[in-house]
């Protein structure tokens, strides 16, 4: 049965309502939907806010930064006169005001292996836009071993990468990179730059692979990574392959039946 739907709430959705891939009740599943994005930054910005205007019911935000001068050429949640505010408190302001539908939990801490777990507990989905190799193998672990898709992205300069990571239907992210690169072999944006809207492109492209995934409608980015080169306007597709030795997700099994995982 369809659910019913205020004529409010119809024009503010008439753009999605009319797909036939989503309908009342495919809007009806996003509210009910929940989604954590690590990293309230250059990606999480718009795809905070594009998930938000699309009406999922729930985002957490997790980010222990405050706001920087510099971060304002991409990370478009965030004005001038923010500098030196909390990003998860401004961007609860900001999205509540984009759609007040939406229920925003902002968390203002440091992802470590002790919080990781709990904070995605809660959550059907993540989304990672963190900056850094370390964070992004502690999150996909714990995505793994929760059973929980994860939607992957990192920029640099005038490039891009995108993949969606879902336990026992693809390879993770330890499978793609077994070995973080030594850190003074990889620039940061601080040192190599970043186009803001090569950040956006990823960011967007993130929400959308998040919506598939809730919809579960379309061909998620899973076993494939998608490269943006903003130079060129070219994107390319990459196959990728599970590690059947990889220590994270090599001895996980999941059942889509009852979407949990285990190990064998």
């Amino acid at each position: 049965m369809e659910p019913a739907w205020s004529e409010t709430r119809r024009e503010r959705y008439g753009r999605q309502l009319v797909l036939t891939e989503i309908g009342p009740s495919g809007q009806h599943r996003l509210w009910e939907a929940r989604v954590l994005i690590i990293g309230a930054g250059g990606l999480g910005s718009p795809a905070a806010l594009y998930l938000a205007a699309a009406g999922v019911g729930r985002i957490g935000l997790v980010d222990n930064d405050t706001v920087e001068l510099s971060n304002l050429q991409r990370q478009i949640l965030y004005r001038t006169g923010d500098v030196g505010r909390v990003k998860v408190a401004l961007a609860e302001s900001r999205l509540a005001e984009l759609n007040p539908d939406v229920r925003v939990t902002p968390y203002a801490v440091r992802l470590d292996a002790g919080n990781v777990g709990g904070l995605i507990d809660g959550y059907d989905l993540v989304i990672d836009a963190v900056d850094n190799f370390a964070t992004r193998y502690l999150v996909n672990e714990a995505c793994v071993s929760a059973g929980k898709p994860l939607v992957e992205a990192g920029v640099l300069g005038f490039e891009g990468m995108l993949t969606v990571i879902k336990p026992g239907e693809g390879p993770c992210y330890r499978c793609i990179f077994p070995d973080p690169p030594p850190a003074e072999t990889v620039p940061d944006t601080r040192q190599a730059g970043v186009l803001g809207t090569v950040a956006g492109t990823l960011g967007i492209l993130q929400a959308t692979e998040a919506l598939k995934l809730i919809l579960e409608i379309g061909d998620p980015l899973v076993g494939r990574m998608l490269h943006y080169d903003g130079l060129s306007a070219c994107f390319r597709e990459i196959l990728l392959e599970r590690l059947p030795s990889c220590p994270v997700c090599g001895r996980i099994t999941w059942s889509k039946a009852s979407g949990g995982s285990s190990t064998s």
